[in-house]
């Protein structure tokens, strides 16, 4: 009779996802992701299928921390429209601790990643991103209802800016500006779409 696989799967979850955020996916092999994991090749096909699975896994696993961030600001009913969006950075950027932010974004970095993920891992980040777009987007619907998002803009036009902003904020957290400054990109993005 085979033994039941021992091993704590949230920690398994962690360090591959700081593997891959630090590293990859391309760069990330599986003898590192075993390294890495404290896992054997057997556990990581038994338990995660393959490479490909895993690090759909990860993403997921990602989501969670990405999900509690939206829900205490965006969705956060107690904040205004735009206090609920300046803490969605300040959730997702300006408040992590200095080693996560200093490692920018996962789903950012595995976009611009040169790598040919198949179509499943494609399909999972652009539906990871567009659950930020969606969250913004409905604050901002908001905004535009009370008269408070500028005339020239639409709800759809200011998602895809504080969108663009975001990713332009998570490259340079990963390139080492301090959370001050990163505030202060935010900030300024946020208020050039106020009434």
């Amino acid at each position: 009779m085979a033994r039941p696989i021992e091993y704590d799967e949230a920690e398994v979850l962690a360090r591959a996802l700081e593997q891959f955020w630090r590293e990859g996916y391309e760069a990330s092999s599986v003898n590192k992701l075993l390294d890495c994991c404290g896992i054997n090749r057997g556990t990581l096909y038994n338990s995660f299928t393959d490479k490909n699975t895993f690090f759909k896994i990860v993403i997921n696993h990602y989501n969670e921390t990405l999900d509690r961030q939206i829900a205490a600001s965006l969705k956060n009913p107690g904040l205004g429209t735009w206090e609920s969006i300046t803490a969605f950075f300040d959730e997702t950027v300006v408040n992590v601790p200095v080693r996560q932010r200093n490692l920018g974004c996962l789903l950012v970095n595995s976009l611009c990643s040169n790598v040919n993920y198949d179509g499943e891992i494609k399909r999972v980040l652009r539906a990871s991103l567009n659950r930020m777009r969606k969250a913004l987007f409905e604050r901002l619907r908001e905004a535009r209802a009370k008269g408070k998002l500028k005339k020239d803009l639409d709800e759809y036009l200011a998602a895809d800016i504080l969108m663009n902003a975001l990713y332009g904020i998570r490259v340079n957290s990963r390139n080492g500006k301090s959370a001050r400054q990163l505030k202060s990109i935010a900030k300024h993005a946020i208020t050039s779409l106020k009434k």
